[in-house]
C-alpha cells in the first residue's frame, strides 16, 4: 500500500481527479482518498514513481506519507 500526502488536494473534485489519474494507467489500482486528511492511498502494482507522475499529471503534488 503506498501513501501519500497531497497538500493541495482540497475538495472531492481534486480527490476525482487524483483517482482518475492513477486508475488511467491502472484500472486495476484500489485507490482511497482522504480530502480532509489530504492523504490519497493507493494499492497497485504499477511503480511508485509512475503512480506519482499520474497524480502529477492531473496538477498535484504528492508527497510519500509518514
Amino acid at each position: 500500500m503506498l501513501r501519500y500526502t497531497v497538500p493541495s488536494m482540497s475538495c472531492g473534485h481534486c480527490a476525482a481527479a487524483i483517482e482518475r489519474a492513477v486508475k488511467g494507467i491502472d484500472p486495476q489500482a484500489s485507490v482511497s482518498v482522504d480530502v480532509r486528511a489530504k492523504e490519497v492511498s493507493i494499492r497497485s502494482n504499477v511503480e511508485p514513481a509512475r503512480l506519482a507522475d499520474a497524480i502529477r499529471g492531473a496538477g498535484y503534488e504528492p508527497q510519500p506519507a509518514a
